[in-house]
């Protein structure tokens, strides 16, 4: 197994394992993301987002999408963890977990405060394994969004 960048020629792989999360999230109507999209940001020439792949034996297991986030609390960059998804049939052999591990190490490589995602409350599987990491919900935080007209209407 090895973790790394993923390369512009891999585009295809990305997109569906992404569309292959938003199924298993139940929600792969709401996939927007398209090649070029793909190719505008994660493989554009000074990347705001980053893609990590596990590769075993010369096949795509899983991905990790992150990017910096920023606390002023700490007055230091972290890392969210957009989205974490393992293939089914890699699942259950410490992938999701060497990619986590993958991140820490560049947070504390790099002095990043933090390494956050969420998680869906459904997800019973993944909280389980998120709390056997360390990980701590922030139940005390609600999520906010604006999306579609309410952001055009936001920003009008």
């Amino acid at each position: 197994m090895i973790i790394r960048p993923a390369k512009s020629e891999e585009v295809g792989e990305v997109l569906q394992l992404i569309n292959d999360l938003a199924t298993y999230e139940k929600a792969p109507e709401q996939v927007e993301a398209s090649k070029e999209n793909l190719l505008n940001t994660i493989f554009a020439s000074d990347p705001r987002v980053f893609c990590d792949l596990v590769e075993v034996d010369g096949q795509i297991a899983g991905m990790a999408i992150w990017f910096l986030n920023y606390s002023t609390w700490q007055a230091k960059h972290g890392i969210y963890l957009e989205d974490l998804f393992i293939k089914p049939e890699y699942r259950g052999r410490g992938y999701g977990k060497a990619l986590l591990k993958h991140l820490a190490k560049i947070c504390d490589e790099k002095g990043y405060g933090r390494l956050q995602w969420w998680v869906l409350d459904w997800n019973s599987p993944a909280i389980e394994f998120y709390r056997s990491l360390g990980a701590e919900a922030m139940d005390e935080w609600t999520v906010y969004r604006t999306f579609g007209k309410a952001l055009k209407d936001l920003g009008n």
